[in-house]
């Protein structure tokens, strides 16, 4: 049976009546996991099985944000803080090799919690170049100012995860980094010439075009499209995400109910499907939201489903992994940055 554009999220630790009817009768591609679906360990996994029990697909793809840093969904007591990016970046200056190494290693580490869990992809890496006077939602998530130092800790991420038996998501092309607003809350804009962009912003993007999953940037970039975000915009989802950065995989929007979006829920779920979106991303949890969403989006076929079916594909099996050696050998990493 074909499944619906879209990934939800739920409201609680364990499906409602109506959650489960809902989700059988409208079959998401995915979910999506936030802290509010998050207590002990056994809890998440009997969440994380009944979610695929609903749609009858034993991988059905369950995301989450687990980064490190600020934006980790899981955390103490029952799973360990990791870094943020900006601690790989500062290792990298220091050696590269060892910037590479941490990021490998702490992406690798969250792969093996995620996978004891049932949980299969990661919203990770962030590709985004922050620079200065923008907007702290990026921040120290970031790996640094240099686009092609940026491009080569989020491979050296991306291949922790894959080694781990998780997909990534490369995020949130063609980039956030210049934003001056939090696009959780409203609408950022930026008038930096294409030029600029594509040989900072879009370049730390190209090298990872062959990752099998992305998500879209609520950002306006007005020397391209002044009237629309890229989650919304065909020119910028055409020329730059699909042209210029050459990015062929599954693109997901950005959280659909976030309020850099203009229009009611089902207005915005329309035009990031018209605008090229292979998948809607929704992520409150508000029952009569996912009900828009999933009326606004249609059965996945053609593109985007052979996009959603070289992306699950792709996944491999997790290698041999010492999970102890790994954890103090990142250990003994980031005590080089606390003593450079």
């Amino acid at each position: 049976m074909s499944s619906r554009a879209f990934i939800t999220g739920v409201s609680g630790l364990e499906l409602s009546a109506t959650e489960r009817e809902f989700i059988r009768g409208m079959r998401p591609w995915g979910f999506i996991l936030f802290k509010r679906n998050i207590e002990t360990p056994d809890q998440v996994s009997d969440l994380v099985e009944e979610l695929r029990d609903c749609v009858g697909e034993a991988d059905a793809p369950v995301l989450i944000d687990q980064e490190g840093g600020r934006v980790a969904r899981l955390g103490p007591p029952h799973w360990p803080v990791y870094p943020p990016g900006a601690v790989f970046g500062a290792l990298y200056d220091l050696e590269p090799a060892l910037g590479l190494q941490a990021a490998r290693l702490s992406s690798r580490l969250i792969a093996a919690d995620l996978l004891d869990l049932g949980i299969t992809v990661d919203c990770l890496p962030l590709a985004d170049v922050p620079v200065a006077g923008a907007d702290a939602v990026i921040g120290n998530r970031a790996y640094g100012t240099e686009p092609a130092k940026v491009a080569a800790i989020a491979r050296a991420v991306t291949g922790g995860l894959e080694q781990g038996g998780v997909l990534p998501v490369l995020k949130h092309i063609p980039g956030h980094g210049r934003a001056t607003a939090d696009s959780h809350f409203r609408l950022p804009t930026v008038d930096t010439s294409k030029e600029e962009l594509e040989r900072t912003d879009f370049a730390a993007f190209q090298p990872l075009a062959d990752l099998p999953m992305a998500m879209t940037a609520h950002v306006v970039f007005s020397a391209l499209d002044p009237a629309q975000p890229a989650t919304t915009s065909a020119t910028i989802i055409r020329q730059v995400i699909r042209g210029a950065i050459g990015f062929q995989g599954l693109l997901m929007s950005d959280d659909v109910s976030m309020n850099a979006l203009a229009g009611s829920i089902a207005e915005r779920t329309r035009a990031i499907v018209n605008a090229g979106c292979d998948m809607v991303l929704h992520c409150n949890g508000k029952l009569d939201e996912m009900r828009d969403v999933a009326r606004e989006t249609p059965e996945l076929a053609g593109e985007a489903l052979e996009r959603a079916k070289r992306a699950l594909a792709s996944r491999k099996q997790p290698e041999p992994f010492d999970r102890q050696a790994a954890r103090a050998e990142l250990e003994a990493l980031m005590d080089r940055v606390g003593t450079a």
